[in-house]
């Protein structure tokens, strides 16, 4: 039924009866009610004000010329746009109403003459109410029938993408790790059948997951609801190995909370990753290394008597070529740390050594920048790998020289923190 906030009138009423007098009260009563009201006394004419504008409700008297009531109401609800009015029959006190046939025809109430003000008034407000209430229910149907429909598009579109997926992906419950459901490529992924997986936890499975490591990542699964490119190794069916990349995101299914994994089998990239660092190791840093001995020959004289300014140029070449090797360097290790294979060598190691070979590789660079190099060494005993303190030394002096300007000071030195 309409609200007075949405128009000025409460709702819209249809009055059809073929005496004046009698739509002359009906009207003035309703109207007092804040009521629209149409009036019109003829069967025809109605159904065509109806058709025209559907009312909120029609007040249709039984016995009219021409065009009775129950032929009219027949006519309204044989009408989509006007099925759905409700219709109250008018009778007059003493003529005889056929209650059945009225509610065979689409009746939903009836109503005495002469009026009864309160009666009238009641039965009106009960059947806009009941529409209106009727309208919201099919509205809200409609609506869940269309979430229906998109839930089970979406549905029907996750389960393809799910089945045909390069990607491995399993659904697991998240308390017991039982798989739910895997696809196709899970299953070559892992070599085991279906029937071998389905119902069964992950710990009953020989994956060779770091059980450890897997809670970890369950207990950051429960706090942030997803992870990302998680690193596993994943033992096959047959005891071979496979790495792989692991984003899990957090789901409900049936009202329990559940993982979906999909994987991403790195393998072949990582085995080419080690290839590439072997690669680089050997076609770059033997080079390199060839290049530095002969321009050491060359420096040192061994080869012919240098001029004071071709020993400069031969210095300053023996520098860039060191510089270049400890670039070398420095991608080889950042492969080495992103494939796990970067391994240390702890020794003990006295530190002012370590400044002071880092102040000779890196003297010529600053004086080249026009950079004053102060090192103040600290007495400290280390216990390190010496390879790597000395590559971050060199890195930190190389760094500071580079984004330091003409005649600035770079200066190295330590402190001892203990610890709270």
């Amino acid at each position: 039924m309409p609200k007075l906030a949405d128009q000025p009138y409460r709702a819209d009423i249809l009055a059809i009866d073929d005496t004046p007098e009698n739509l002359q009260l009906l009207s003035q009563l309703l109207t007092d009610r804040a009521y629209k009201v149409r009036s019109v006394t003829k069967g025809k004419t109605a159904l065509r004000a109806a058709q025209a504008a559907p009312p909120d409700l029609i007040l249709l008297d039984i016995n009219m010329p021409e065009m009775g009531g129950y032929e009219v109401c027949e006519q309204l609800k044989a009408d989509e746009r006007t099925r759905e009015i409700p219709v109250i029959f008018i009778s007059a006190l003493g003529e005889t109403l056929d209650k059945v046939r009225a509610f065979q025809v689409g009746g939903v109430d009836f109503v005495t003459k002469p009026f009864q003000v309160e009666e009238v008034l009641a039965r009106i407000e009960t059947h806009l109410q009941l529409c209106s209430l009727r309208k919201q229910l099919q509205v809200q149907n409609q609506q869940l029938q269309q979430e229906i429909r998109d839930r089970k598009i979406a549905q029907e579109t996750f389960t393809k993408a799910f089945r045909s997926s390069p990607s491995p992906i399993a659904i697991t419950t998240l308390e017991a790790g039982r798989f739910l459901e895997v696809n196709l490529s899970f299953l070559r992924l892992s070599g085991y059948t279906r029937n071998e997986v389905i119902g069964y936890r992950i710990d009953e499975l020989d994956l060779g997951l770091d059980m450890n490591r897997y809670a970890e990542g369950l207990a950051q699964l429960e706090d942030v609801g997803v992870l990302h490119n998680w690193e596993f190794e994943l033992r096959t069916k047959t005891g071979d190995y496979r790495t792989v990349l692991l984003s899990v995101e957090l789901i409900e299914l049936q009202g329990h909370r559940c993982a979906l994994a999909i994987a991403n089998d790195i393998t072949e990239r990582k085995r080419l990753e080690n290839e590439f660092i072997s690669l680089v190791s050997h076609e770059l840093k033997t080079p390199m290394n060839s290049l530095i001995g002969a321009l050491d020959l060359v420096s040192t004289g061994q080869l012919g008597a240098l001029t004071d300014k071709g020993q400069q140029m031969i210095t300053m070449a023996i520098n860039n070529a060191e510089r270049l090797v400890r670039l070398v360097n420095d991608i080889l290790d950042l492969e080495r740390m992103k494939s796990g294979t970067l391994t240390l060598h702890p020794s003990p190691c006295h530190l002012p050594d370590l400044f002071g070979q880092a102040e000779s590789v890196m003297q010529a660079m600053a004086q080249t920048a026009h950079i004053q190099l102060v090192v103040e060494p600290v007495e400290i005993q280390l216990l390190a790998d010496r390879d790597r303190i000395q590559q971050l030394l060199t890195n930190l002096l190389s760094n500071a020289i580079k984004f330091s300007s003409s005649g600035g000071i770079v200066r190295l030195t330590a402190q001892v923190i203990d610890k709270p």
